[in-house]
């Protein structure tokens, strides 16, 4: 028989009492993400499957659907349609990302300045992005009447005959876009003011000394030092514009004819105007795709553009 110290007996029942503790006390972060992951499941991935699941089905809203594996995306490929809607949604999102970005940077080169009630004007130039796009679309659309438009009137005033705006088919998706960026420059404005805030003076003043002039001090200093801040815009103008679906259209529903009928406005058509919800879900898979790819693209680029301040 072996006679332990009480000492020792003391000494094991803490060391016991104290792993017992902390055996108990060990933190778990599983019932903080569970909701996390159950939302997220909801709202994102289950969607998303469910989509990728109709792409492959044929199903005409109230008719039984039937397995057809690649059918749908086989058709995607000689669609006329499709492919004059993709290269509308192109041209929209190169000249919706083109002119904000530029009108925008000059702004943001204004609105830097020493300019008299500045901030008074910054608030008035972001206004338009307050406004919902809806309501934008009906004041933009009368601003566009052909007869009754003040834009064909104020054109009048400079000798310039009336135009058709948005109710020709040449003349459409430039319109539109007019309307885009009268919304958006005001964004890129903002970022890019940022990134003018952001910059340091050093080096203006080093070519101040070297005699520099203001051409060359935005060409080879600003510019260079703001292209970051300038990727970011295209970034979200880019992905926006690409997705673009309530102001073309509450204006156009993608008239006359298809002119304006972007690949978002040919998916709704496609889906709940011709209730052929298989290969709707075709075209949201391969629209998906194509923005997957343009934001790795563009990240990409942004990523080649840093700096160190």
């Amino acid at each position: 028989m072996t006679i332990t110290a009480p000492g020792t007996m003391t000494s094991e029942k803490q060391n016991a009492g104290t792993k017992a503790g902390k055996s108990r006390l060990k933190p778990s972060y599983w019932p903080f993400v569970i909701p996390a992951l159950v939302i997220v499941g909801a709202v994102i991935i289950f969607p998303w499957v469910f989509t990728l699941w109709m792409s492959v089905n044929e199903w005409h809203l109230g008719g039984e659907k039937s397995f057809v594996g690649l059918a749908n995306f086989i058709r995607l490929a000689g669609d006329q349609r499709f492919w004059e809607s993709m290269s509308h949604t192109v041209l929209y999102t190169v000249l919706s990302v083109v002119a904000p970005l530029f009108l925008g940077t000059i702004a943001a080169l204004v609105f830097d300045s020493k300019l008299p009630m500045r901030g008074l004007l910054r608030g008035i130039f972001v206004m338009p992005m307050m406004a919902t796009p809806v309501a934008i679309a009906l004041v933009w659309t009368m601003m566009f009447h052909p007869q009754l438009g003040v834009l064909n009137y104020l054109l009048s005033l400079i000798g310039i005959g009336p135009q058709e705006w948005i109710f020709n088919q040449n003349t459409v998706i430039p319109s539109l876009v007019l309307v885009e960026t009268w919304q958006w420059t005001p964004l890129v404005m903002l970022i890019v003011l940022g990134g003018l805030a952001a910059m340091p003076r050093d080096p203006f003043e080093s070519a101040e000394i070297d005699g520099a002039n203001g051409w060359q001090k935005f060409r080879y200093i600003t510019l260079p030092m703001i292209l970051p801040f300038m990727m970011v815009a295209v970034i979200i103008r880019s992905i926006d514009a690409l997705k673009s679906f309530d102001i073309i259209f509450a204006m156009t529903q993608g008239g006359p004819g298809t002119a304006s009928e972007t690949i978002n406005i040919y998916l709704y058509n496609v889906a709940f105007a011709y209730y052929d919800i298989g290969y709707g879900s075709a075209l949201a898979v391969v629209f998906f795709i194509v923005i997957i790819t343009m934001s790795l693209a563009l990240l990409y680029l942004r990523q080649r553009t840093k700096w160190n301040s």
